[in-house]
């Protein structure tokens, strides 16, 4: 295949905006923020767990301090009713003793579970304070999250302007080629990653592989007009005052 020097030597420009676009499209598969977010997700869904329990725990504590004062209101009643009973002077001696007797059991009874529910309040309150800790541990979480995610957006934004100024770039300078040099620059770059490449130094600038005597020498007897491949990569080499041919 045959091209004219001064377009072969554009290849290298073509060829520099498609390694653009390449390290556009995977940067954007690997923007570290990407990493980021699956990770501080991961914290989000760790703390939302957290939060879940300890509300649990206070819910149950919540439900418990109410039968307890339930519990209380009760026996506190059964106390006053046998104190008005006591008071009334209406009870016999038989039933004066046990009146008596029952209410220093009420009495007992509701030592103890005034004893247990200051007991779970004490709970109550501890578990309240691990529920705001984690409610704030969540905001902080969240936060981080979208930190990450406006940081992976405003990235994901510079690489799409990016890309659609090369690719227009792209499209104008494709206009310039033959159509055959062009198809095979193509064909190249996707099967390689990259369709045309500097000899600089006596080395091919698509695979950096050196040229033996051999192809050092077949290239210098090619025409200028010649379109000459590396033997290794298949890479279309271009020759400038560079090549050192």
């Amino acid at each position: 295949m045959k091209a004219d020097p001064a377009v072969q030597r554009r290849l290298l420009d073509l060829a520099e905006v498609d390694a653009e676009l390449a390290r556009v499209t995977h940067r954007r598969r690997t923007l570290p923020e990407i990493a980021e977010i699956t990770e501080v997700e991961q914290l989000v869904r760790t703390k939302q767990d957290a939060l879940v329990a300890v509300e649990t725990t206070l819910t149950d504590l919540d439900r418990d301090v109410k039968r307890q004062e339930t519990e209380i209101d009760q026996v506190r009643a059964r106390g006053e009713r046998d104190r008005k009973l006591l008071q009334s002077g209406s009870v016999g001696a038989k039933q004066l003793t046990d009146l008596e007797h029952e209410l220093a059991t009420i009495q007992r009874r509701q030592g103890i579970l005034e004893d247990d529910l200051l007991e779970l309040m004490e709970r109550r309150e501890a578990v309240e304070a691990d529920v705001s800790f984690a409610r704030v541990e969540l905001d902080k979480a969240s936060e981080k999250l979208e930190d990450a995610k406006g940081r992976r957006d405003a990235a994901l934004a510079d690489l799409e302007a990016v890309e659609t100024r090369r690719t227009t770039d792209r499209s104008t300078m494709a206009k310039g080629f033959p159509d055959d040099l062009l198809k095979l620059y193509d064909r190249q770059r996707e099967q390689r990653g990259i369709g045309a490449a500097l000899i600089q130094s006596r080395r091919c600038g698509a695979c950096r592989i050196e040229l033996d005597r051999s192809a050092v020498a077949k290239v210098k007897e090619a025409a200028a007009d010649e379109v000459v491949r590396c033997e290794e990569c298949g890479a279309i080499m271009v020759r400038t005052t560079e090549s050192g041919l």
